[in-house]
């Protein structure tokens, strides 16, 4: 195996693929595709996503400082596609893509009902970066698809959603489970 040097860029893959929801109120609830998007901390909760300027959400972003992360799935992916590609100015995305808008519990902008966990986020920073500006934001609510839930444990089985991951300019649903954390040091059973 040889490697060569290639041009400087953003090669960090797989990414989720969200669709990020945002607005105040029905009469402006808007969503856009965002595979700019992470956990900053987990103590306090705290994510971000990064959002071109001249996107139609921005500005309902930015006047609110609030939004919400919808993890999108593999029967979500013409949606999620879509949304990423025609513009809140243009469209009525909701209406397009056939997904349902549901009010924020802690935030006024929507979750998304197909959504199997939406993260209500309130902004706390805007960073201009280039290209992108970066909301960092607190999580204040996570609404999470009961279908998910393991009666018995409490577990959300996140893996059962059949999540939509992004890479390279692809969409991909996630493979099998090869292994949960710490498995590669866990002592065997005999």
């Amino acid at each position: 195996m040889s490697k060569i040097s290639w041009r400087p860029g953003t090669q960090i893959y797989p990414l989720p693929a969200v669709l990020v929801t945002c607005g105040d109120k029905p009469e402006n609830w808007n969503m856009l595709t965002v595979a700019w998007t992470g956990t900053i901390c987990s103590d306090p909760a705290m994510c971000y996503v990064s959002v071109r300027p001249e996107r139609a959400s921005y500005p309902l972003i930015k006047e609110n400082m609030e939004f919400t992360i919808n993890l999108t799935t593999v029967e979500m992916a013409r949606a999620t596609d879509w949304a990423g590609v025609r513009s809140g100015r243009d469209y009525n995305k909701w209406k397009e893509t056939g997904l349902t808008p549901l009010p924020g519990e802690k935030v006024a902008s929507p979750t998304i009902e197909e959504s199997p966990i939406s993260i209500e986020c309130r902004v706390k920073t805007i960073m201009n970066l280039g290209s992108h500006d970066m909301f960092t934001a607190d999580v204040v609510n996570v609404r999470a698809d009961s279908r998910y839930i393991d009666p018995e444990t409490g577990r959300f089985a996140l893996e059962k959603a059949n999540l939509l991951a992004y890479s390279h300019g692809f969409y991909h649903s996630l493979g099998d489970i090869i292994g949960k954390f710490g498995f590669s040091v866990q002592k065997k059973q005999d």
